[in-house]
């Protein structure tokens, strides 16, 4: 079976990372930058340690700072407006998921203006040329989209969100620097720590899994688990630990597939605009239980990257109920909620988010098949 796996170009890591970009811009014949980030982040002055270097070095630049969470398709076509008006020849996406996904499209749709509907990129998109170039710089040690050829548009006219899958959006280059991400509050580092450790479980267990991607995904959850509470406090050495496992999933998932755990955030998120990191906290235990016996041996190994004792050789059935209960345990230990009623979802919710989980291209990598039957149990389990 032929296997494909596709990376950035380049990507640099480490505390002060980013002071390699104005180089690596004028190095690749770059003469003016579109930033695209959010207003939270300019506010901050995080946004500003990136066009603080492209200053110093005489770079020119225009910021978008527009992009809002679970960024709508209005919110890229305004992107790619903007972009075409600029003069800019690249793109540097400053932020978390949301501004990094809202990049990709941008300059997917400019390279690409066949698909300025934004829709039509749902799935595999067919398109045919790269995006405009792109370097990704995160704040958030989670969604890992400055490696991957994923990105998800929210379409508010309708409801749902959707998931646009194109080798063509990969950054051409990354910079995960920590200390872009050590400001974030305590609240984001949970949900976009939870939000990594579901991309490192689901795609370690995902129908597509095989044995290089397994590598980064075992890996992942394994720094994941040491981790990511004490980053959550603001430990500077285990933000910079959570910053490159991240990274390490986005590189493993990318590349396989995710399953029910994303199937469900998505429609929590586009219905109740749920942070999707935590809505991934609030299913990853109760989904890994019901795909237990779908998994194999792996659960075995999740539970020994926890550090349970006597993972390697107890019972299956023992290991697999370990790994699922070292998972909600770290979720409780986070203070993530445990329900989607704590999210805004009630009972006549149910029907339409299960539909929409089912619809979800992730549901198709579950290792075990969910039907919608199967969303409307797990989603009722999970209200008050």
């Amino acid at each position: 079976m032929v296997q494909r796996m596709i990376w950035n170009q380049t990507a640099y890591f480490g505390a002060g990372a980013i002071s390699v970009i104005p180089d690596e811009l004028t190095r690749r014949g770059f003469t003016k930058a579109f930033v695209v980030t959010d207003a939270v982040l300019v506010e901050t002055a995080v946004t500003t340690k990136v066009t603080a270097l492209l200053d110093e070095a005489g770079i020119a630049f225009e910021v978008y700072q527009d992009v809002v969470p679970n960024p709508p398709i209005e919110n890229v076509q305004a992107g790619v407006a903007a972009f075409r008006d600029s003069g800019a020849d690249v793109l540097i996406a400053v932020g978390g998921g949301s501004p990094q996904d809202t990049c990709k499209a941008i300059g997917i749709v400019v390279a690409n203006p066949e698909f300025a509907d934004v829709r039509s990129l749902e799935g595999v998109a067919d398109t045919t040329n790269p995006s405009v170039p792109i370097i990704a710089v995160p704040t958030t040690a989670g969604t890992a989209s400055e490696t991957t050829i994923n990105y998800v548009i929210t379409d508010t006219e309708r409801g749902r969100k959707f998931v646009c899958v194109d080798p063509h959006d990969i950054p051409i280059m990354a910079v995960v620097d920590s200390e872009m991400m050590a400001t974030a509050p305590r609240a984001l580092k949970v949900a976009t720590g939870l939000d990594a450790l579901t991309h490192a479980i689901e795609g370690y267990v995902t129908q597509g899994a095989w044995e290089l991607s397994d590598l980064f995904h075992l890996k992942a959850i394994q720094v994941i688990a040491g981790a990511l509470r004490a980053a959550a406090d603001g430990d500077p050495e285990a933000m910079d630990r959570m910053a490159l496992a991240q990274y390490i999933a986005g590189m493993g998932y990318s590349n396989v597939g995710l399953g029910a755990v994303h199937a469900m955030a998505h429609p929590l998120g586009a219905l109740f605009h749920a942070p999707h990191g935590v809505a991934n906290g609030v299913l990853l235990a109760p989904v890994m239980a019901f795909n237990a016996e779908a998994t194999g041996e792996k659960y075995r190994d999740i539970a020994a990257a926890f550090g349970v004792e006597g993972a390697a050789t107890m019972e299956l059935a023992d290991a697999r109920r370990a790994a699922v209960e070292a998972v909600a345990s770290l979720t409780r230990d986070l203070g993530n909620p445990t329900t989607i009623s704590g999210l805004g979802a009630t009972a006549e919710d149910v029907p339409v988010l299960a539909q929409a989980a089912f619809d979800d291209v992730c549901a198709g990598g579950n290792p075990r098949e969910a039907s919608v039957e199967d969303f409307v149990e797990l989603y009722a389990s999970l209200l008050d």
